[in-house]
């Protein structure tokens, strides 16, 4: 009898919390959310999680409050989310270098992309341009080609730093290619742009929305870009896939992501929410106006992208030897 009623409680007990989470996840959220960024104030990254979260807190009727958590190439705010409480008061965004290429190019993270994460929904995806100074004799990718053969080791392509997406780019389309080039790293991307427009470098690979205003002044001649097709804002610019170089395919991505172990439920009903607010037309013009691909869609699909990914730019930083500064 005592064990029929020990065992009459433990039941209980179960249900008891079983039903309390059920219900705190229903409720959800009840409070405000933290919305973690990697980087620091004014950047991409920061301007994107701003919006974002300023669209979801009206959906979802709680005050969103966007965090700077930047340091280490994104490590230390994306490390942050990782261990946080899994309740979905804590998410933030998770972003291209720190789930697919910090693993490999730092070695000792104190967070597991793979493990620790909770991908929500992808929000955008931004190809580079490949540009040089105007001045330059390149006018194609195989004039590139041709006079880094001609002489291996003297052109030269600036980056806004080690390990990041310029210098990713540069180095798929060196290992694609079988060219060798020096990489001149910059404390910036606007600081190695500004070089490059200054004729002290040979090219650059960067984001659209960067490098777009440099293209439309004459300041910058844009020589191909890393999407699959050709980018509305650059309708005469080839594609590398167009021009017989589909390996050289780099999109910029980020998007949302939570602690793992969040439950399911509040998963999807972030996701929800972040789809909802990727609809709105000023959001999407914004977007399509820096060039950029709209997200959107399942965690699923989103995590599927950081599996592919993380496997791709592994090879690359591996095959270059990359190291962090």
């Amino acid at each position: 009898m005592i064990q029929v009623i020990k065992s009459l409680l433990v039941t209980s007990a179960f249900l008891t919390v079983a039903v309390s989470s059920a219900v705190a996840q229903s409720a959800y959220p009840n409070k405000p959310i933290n919305f973690i960024v990697p980087y620091g104030a004014g950047g991409g990254a920061d301007s994107r999680s701003r919006q974002i979260a300023q669209g979801m807190s009206l959906i979802l009727k709680q005050p969103i409050v966007v965090e700077n958590k930047a340091g280490a190439g994104g490590n230390i705010g994306t490390e942050f989310i990782a261990h946080a409480p899994p309740d979905g008061y804590v998410i933030g965004m998770g972003n291209f270098a720190p789930l697919a290429v910090n693993k490999t190019l730092f070695g000792n993270l104190r967070y597991d992309p793979e493990t620790d994460l909770t991908p929500v929904v992808l929000i955008e995806k931004g190809p580079l341009v490949l540009s040089v100074n105007p001045s330059s004799s390149f006018k194609t990718v195989q004039d590139i080609i041709s006079a880094a053969k001609a002489k291996p080791g003297v052109l030269t392509f600036a980056s806004g730093g080690i390990g990041g997406s310029h210098q990713l780019s540069a180095e798929l389309f060196k290992q694609s290619t079988d060219i060798d080039m020096i990489h001149v790293p910059y404390k910036s991307g606007s600081a190695g742009l500004m070089d490059l427009m200054a004729g002290n470098v040979n090219m650059m690979f960067d984001q659209m929305y960067s490098a777009m205003p440099s293209i439309k002044s004459g300041k910058l001649r844009p020589i191909a870009i890393t999407s699959e097709k050709r980018s509305p804002l650059l309708p005469d610019v080839p594609s590398f896939a167009e021009i017989g170089l589909p390996k050289v395919k780099v999109l910029n991505w980020q998007g949302l992501v939570a602690p793992k172990g969040t439950p399911k439920a509040i998963v999807e009903k972030l996701n929800a929410a972040a789809n909802e607010v990727l609809k709105d037309p000023k959001l999407r013009a914004l977007m399509l106006e820096q060039g950029n691909e709209m997200g959107g869609g399942t965690p699923e699909e989103f995590a599927a992208l950081i599996k592919s990914e993380a496997a791709k730019w592994s090879v690359v930083v591996k095959t270059a030897n990359i190291k962090p500064e």
